[in-house]
């Protein structure tokens, strides 16, 4: 609901916003597009593209998030969960009918997207809570490559750097610990009972917790997948820590990258896991800051927030 309290932009406020982030996601969005055009493929940047789901252009396309009203912006009141604002909401604002105010439609947002919006609240809170494990070492995508001789590598394209035997060793010498469902899944047959836990997607709730790069990468994904109600600017912060993220991911894999200009993060060598945790340990400070704004971006789709704002 768009209550005095609202957020209002005119067009000079908010158009330059949009053209802003729109050459910021271009960075990232449009060599992806140049690399398909091409039949290329990059084995660290079109991760953020292909495994999560939101395309170039949805990524381009900026939206100020719930709560926010955009002055003469009648033309985006056709978008999916915008609206023009009601006679009332126009009086406390002190607006009219001929300002083209819009805003986002939170109340059909909840209607349609509520079980994604509280199962985001819920994995965001047990990421929070939970404290960060910091002694898996990467090792999942060590378990996602386990056996090859016998399975099929996922990425087939890029050489194991200790090779079949040398990848199976360091599987069969470590603790596995993987938490997070969406790596356990695309584990090797034979690795799944080495795991300490055995995730799923219902427990997901309670297992995510900070050290986990997947989870901190899932920041993202929690973003994009409550457009619009979620302003762009957060959207492509997380994606830009994702990035980040899937860069250190892929040099601590059993894959050789140096073809591509990527250092391998040793993590069957004592030097090499001191990285890894190093490296993790600092993902974990920088996505507490943008889980925070995630989570008061939810709190904006509050049913109870909304009500109480009514009745007030």
């Amino acid at each position: 609901m768009a209550g005095p309290a609202a957020v209002v932009l005119d067009r000079a406020q908010w158009q330059p916003r949009a053209r802003a982030h729109e050459a910021r996601a271009a960075r990232w969005a449009d060599p992806f597009v140049a690399r398909r055009h091409r039949g290329e493929e990059h084995p660290v940047e079109d991760f953020l593209f292909t495994y999560y789901t939101l395309k170039p252009a949805q990524l381009k396309r900026w939206h100020p998030g719930a709560g926010t009203v955009l002055l003469d912006a009648a033309g985006r009141a056709g978008e999916r969960f915008y609206r023009p604002l009601r006679p009332g909401e126009l009086d406390a604002l002190g607006l009219g009918p001929g300002d083209g105010a819009v805003t986002v439609d939170d109340d059909a947002f909840r209607d349609r997207r509520g079980a994604a919006v509280d199962f985001a609240r819920a994995v965001l809170g047990a990421h929070e809570r939970n404290p960060g494990f910091f002694g898996c070492f990467g090792l999942h995508e060590w378990a996602m490559a386990y056996r090859s001789e016998e399975n099929a590598l996922r990425h087939e394209r890029l050489p194991l750097r200790l090779g079949a035997a040398g990848t199976d060793a360091v599987v069969e010498s470590a603790r596995i610990r993987c938490t997070h469902f969406d790596a356990f899944r695309f584990f090797q047959p034979q690795a799944v009972p080495l795991n300490e836990v055995q995730p799923t997607r219902e427990a997901q709730r309670r297992l995510e917790q900070p050290g986990c790069l997947h989870a901190t990468m899932d920041l993202y994904k929690w973003a994009y997948k409550l457009v619009p109600a979620i302003p762009s600017e957060l959207v492509l912060d997380c994606f830009e820590l994702a990035r980040d993220v899937r860069e250190t991911d892929m040099q601590a894999a059993p894959y050789d990258l140096t073809g591509w200009g990527y250092e391998p993060v040793r993590i069957e060598t004592p030097e090499g896991k001191a990285e890894y945790v190093r490296r993790q340990r600092d993902f974990a400070r920088r996505a507490a800051p943008l889980r925070r704004r995630l989570g008061a971006a939810l709190e904006v789709l509050d049913p109870h927030r909304a009500t109480a704002g009514a009745a007030a």
